[in-house]
């Protein structure tokens, strides 16, 4: 079942409707989460030039992913991971497993990854109370990081992490180290190397293969365990890792028109999602029955995994 949700009229620009600077370093959102000016490093957010302590691992990382990231690999991992067979429990005890993930495609963060769902749920429940679905969003977001755990198979960080991209058409210049795709099987190939490839203009996002991690696992987890969640969230859910898309406007001719309104919540979403990795600490257990309450509002007590 897909529920819609009242799109945000934002009109040109969503950031000066809702009264946030341009200027990134300035930004403060509604709710009085301020944006922290450098990241956890003391570099910009998403800077992946900038020297520091994690940059030659996160440039190694891409290089990897970009390399390996095929549409039969693509193709492959969904079909066995669709299953949804390797685990069952709830979305609680998912956020409390994933404790023990850090994300080595992440020049911003090196904290644990439920610090990160936390800091994130709490930005976006500050600025939009209304919109418990997007609390929860933003508190699930990240779960399908657990394919780094042996449980779920002990995936490499490449096929778990980063930014994700569309498999099946060319790689846009936009993607981070987009050189390294030179080295794709597929970057070579006349079936997936123009600008189309196996899709069309204006297909949407449900049919285009997204390079396989995270994302793409929680939407199955979601959709496969019969979530009411509205579809801004699930899409949110698959493509928050999608920045050639909602931060530089890459593949846009993929969308449909359903897709056009769920990015607009979706680039409401980035913001926290990227500008909330600080030091800040959540308390747990002073939030935790909120967050227990959507859970049991939007999906079954145990889900499969």
């Amino acid at each position: 079942m897909t529920i819609l949700v009242e799109q945000p009229e934002f009109g040109i620009n969503e950031v000066e409707e809702k009264g946030i600077q341009k200027n990134e370093r300035e930004l403060v959102l509604d709710g009085g989460f301020s944006v922290p000016q450098a990241n956890a490093f003391g570099q910009n957010f998403r800077d992946y030039d900038a020297e520091s302590a994690r940059q030659q691992g996160v440039e190694n990382f891409y290089r990897t992913n970009h390399i390996y990231q095929t549409y039969d690999f693509v193709k492959k991992m969904r079909e066995g991971y669709g299953k949804l067979d390797k685990v069952e429990m709830s979305i609680w005890e998912c956020c409390e497993l994933l404790n023990e993930v850090v994300d080595e495609s992440d020049p911003d963060l090196d904290e644990p990854q439920i610090e990160h769902l936390l800091q994130t749920a709490e930005a976006v429940r500050k600025d939009y109370p209304n919109e418990d679905w997007l609390h929860l969003t933003a508190l699930i977001h990240d779960l399908g990081k657990v394919l780094n755990l042996p449980s779920f198979g002990e995936l490499p960080q490449w096929a778990v992490v980063g930014d994700t991209f569309p498999v099946g058409c060319a790689f846009d210049e936009s993607i981070v180290h987009h050189r390294y795709f030179e080295e794709n099987p597929d970057y070579a190939n006349p079936a997936y190397n123009t600008k189309c490839g196996v899709y069309s203009e204006g297909c949407g996002l449900d049919n285009v293969l997204m390079s396989w991690g995270h994302d793409d696992y929680m939407y199955l987890v979601a959709r496969g365990n019969k979530t009411t969640l509205p579809s801004a969230g699930l899409f949110i859910i698959r493509f928050h890792s999608f920045y050639a898309l909602h931060r530089s406007g890459a593949y846009k001719y993929l969308m449909n028109e359903e897709d056009e309104q769920n990015l607009k919540w979706l680039q409401i979403f980035n913001k926290y999602d990227l500008y909330s990795k600080s030091k800040v600490r959540i308390d747990v257990e002073k939030v935790k029955p909120y967050y227990l309450s959507l859970i049991d509002k939007y999906f079954p007590a145990k889900l499969r995994w």
